[in-house]
């Protein structure tokens, strides 16, 4: 489990909630914090960078936004993000540096580290999504699981109770997740991995890796080998 805990999926310098995260140990701990978190970030923002646009929802002065877009607080949309046509933001959603939220997608309870790139159709909720981590068109968190019972993380063996009912997925620094992918309840995939398209991914998937189906995940390549 260890390889899952948030100091090694993570470069907390790349978010602004890096000092709120280094309170727990796994990165589902922090979850149900995430709107306070929001709050009490956004009043010591500075209003040369970012200006309040209405109740608990704080915009970098230097963000593209779509007129079409809607966002609900709390939230705060970073340095040089975009916010695309049709995005949908409905609150607890932290949107880091030089981030994209595309068409159409939605957020709901997030933390998006700077650079992620959600940029066409995606859902996310109640995720945590690394540095540079990209969800390819059409995929998506799942968030609750079908029977409605709390999620558990399975991972080495253990299974671990979250206490959660509604837990996306968690993906490290620079994970790309193919098109039309599903990530089920409880996902937690370690950094610099890769996701084939069209997988249903549950589960903890190691980092360096590239997962092909459930039950085929191949070591990453070094360089030095390919």
């Amino acid at each position: 489990m260890k390889e899952y805990e948030i100091s090694n999926m993570f470069d907390l310098t790349q978010t602004l909630a890096g000092d709120y995260l280094k309170q727990f140990t796994f990165p589902w701990e922090a979850l149900d914090g995430i709107g306070k978190m929001i709050c009490e970030l956004g009043e010591a923002l500075s209003g040369e960078e970012y200006e309040k646009k209405e109740e608990n929802v704080w915009v970098a002065r230097d963000a593209e936004v779509a007129d079409t877009a809607c966002i609900t607080g709390p939230a705060i949309i970073g340095k040089g993000a975009q916010v695309r046509h049709c995005a949908f933001i409905r609150g607890n959603a932290l949107v880091g540096d030089g981030a994209v939220v595309g068409n159409s997608t939605e957020l709901k309870n997030v933390i998006l580290f700077n650079k992620v790139q959600v940029p066409h159709y995606n859902y996310v909720g109640d995720s945590i999504l690394g540095y540079k981590s990209h969800m390819g068109a059409g995929s998506i968190t799942s968030n609750v699981k079908s029977d409605k019972t709390p999620v558990v993380i399975h991972a080495d063996g253990e299974n671990i109770p979250t206490g959660l009912k509604k837990m996306g997925a968690i993906l490290g620094d620079c994970v790309e997740i193919g098109c039309g992918s599903v990530l089920n309840p409880g996902t937690v995939i370690g950094r610099d991995t890769n996701v084939y398209p069209l997988s249903m991914v549950r589960g903890c998937i190691p980092a360096g890796s590239i997962y092909k189906k459930a039950g085929e995940v191949a070591a990453k390549l070094a360089l030095s080998q390919k």
